[in-house]
């Protein structure tokens, strides 16, 4: 058997990274590199498995233990966040942490601290892997990856293991919210389904974001600064301006727990034009539908003080709380519960301060929470990930996959 530490530093070496300015399916065409080396992985264990034509790999195994037994799926992404390169991911071994201050090798003087993250300090006595602080890790979601396809193996070397239908899937373009949009849910053929896409051991999650984009286009007027006096319009200031518009309390780093925000991704510009990037986030959808009013609002009030068309604005919907979706069929939260509690983990039931392919896919008709992948500090140079919590999850999967074919 493969260890599931070699395993994930094969899947982190393969760049994914997503492209949100992409219209192709998948972003980016080097997410295929790993979708078919998953595609070939599940092949080789005997498992019947397919790659479409939009970058979906769905792996099926039959039942063992008769019929009646729902068909439970699991799903990971295969993309890495655009916020951050995932190329040439070198990443660092730290066996026995000893609770102290990581150099991240790549670039002198940068440490991964638990001053500045104190949830390292869980991890004593542990094996953490780290970036080397040039590129993020990938640990969202390789580590999901990596816990599912360790699962299969062990499924397919112990026949003696009792299972019902299970189904694999692995997906691109989770991080630029679209992940799932051309999934086929009758094809995938689960019942239920779980998505090992959360933060730390324990993780178990069933409510996440409701989510929307927002492009602002400022259009300025570039005259001569010599000359510029009530003619110049600076596209840069204007969008400064907007920005200065929205509550300073709603930033991500003025949030947590249920609370929503507005945050500014990118802003490019010059005198005569400039862009800005946002994403909206509310786990309450009525607070999410006045969020986006509000941005509205400071594009009309932007156009009244400078003149109709100098700002616009395209928002759109990326995806929605699934709470509404999977409270219905509870029993699969419980299912969860009860495989973390037989492997000694404390399930930490809570909201998703983000979104997983999950919650599209329980709209579109497949009840599927949100189970820990085991990672931290996503979407940069300071991830890391826990090997334990690598392997929990596995054997997790596993408890989850006994628990469905108990009845």
């Amino acid at each position: 058997m493969e260890k599931i530490l070699d395993r994930f530093l094969r899947y982190v070496s393969v760049d994914t990274r997503s492209d949100e300015d992409s219209e192709s399916q998948p972003s980016t065409a080097k997410q295929l590199d790993l979708l078919r080396m998953l595609r070939d992985e599940l092949e080789a264990l005997g498992v019947e498995a397919v790659l479409d034509e939009y970058g979906y790999v769905m792996g099926s195994i039959p039942s063992n233990a008769g019929d009646g037994i729902p068909a439970v799926g699991f799903i990971a992404h295969v993309d890495t966040s655009p916020d951050a390169s995932g190329k040439d991911v070198k990443p660092q071994i730290v066996e026995n942490y000893d609770g102290g201050d990581i150099a991240l090798k790549g670039v002198p003087g940068l440490f991964l601290k638990p001053s500045e993250f104190p949830e390292m300090l869980h991890y004593k006595g542990q094996t953490l892997i780290t970036t080397d602080g040039t590129t993020l890790l990938g640990a969202d979601d390789k580590a999901g990856v990596a816990e599912i396809m360790d699962a299969v193996q062990y499924i397919v070397e112990h026949p003696e293991f009792k299972h019902g239908p299970i189904k694999i899937g692995f997906t691109p373009d989770e991080e630029i919210g679209r992940g799932v949009v051309k999934f086929d849910v009758a094809r995938f053929g689960a019942d239920y389904a779980y998505t090992m896409d959360g933060g730390e051991i324990g993780e178990l999650e069933f409510e996440n974001f409701n989510a929307a984009s927002a492009k602002i286009h400022i259009q300025g007027r570039n005259v001569h600064p010599g000359y510029a006096k009530d003619k110049m319009k600076n596209a840069i200031l204007i969008a400064q301006e907007l920005n200065s518009l929205l509550p300073v309390r709603e930033r991500p780093e003025n949030t947590s727990g249920y609370e929503g925000f507005f945050h500014i991704i990118s802003f490019n510009g010059s005198v005569e034009e400039a862009d800005i990037a946002y994403i909206i986030r509310d786990h309450d959808r009525a607070l999410f539908e006045k969020k986006k009013a509000v941005m509205s609002e400071c594009v009309d009030f932007i156009n009244s003080r400078y003149g109709e068309g100098t700002a616009s604005a395209v928002v759109k919907d990326q995806y929605y709380n699934m709470r509404e979706q999977v409270e219905p069929h509870y029993h699969i939260i419980d299912k969860a519960v009860k495989a973390m509690e037989a492997e000694g983990i404390v399930p930490k039931i809570q909201p998703i301060r983000g979104g997983t392919d999950g919650a599209n896919l329980s709209f579109k008709g497949l009840p599927c929470p949100n189970i820990f992948a085991g990672g931290l500090n996503f979407h940069g140079k300071m991830e890391y990930v826990p090997l334990e919590s690598i392997e929990a999850a596995s054997r997790v999967i596993l408890g989850i996959i006994r628990l469905f074919a108990e009845g």
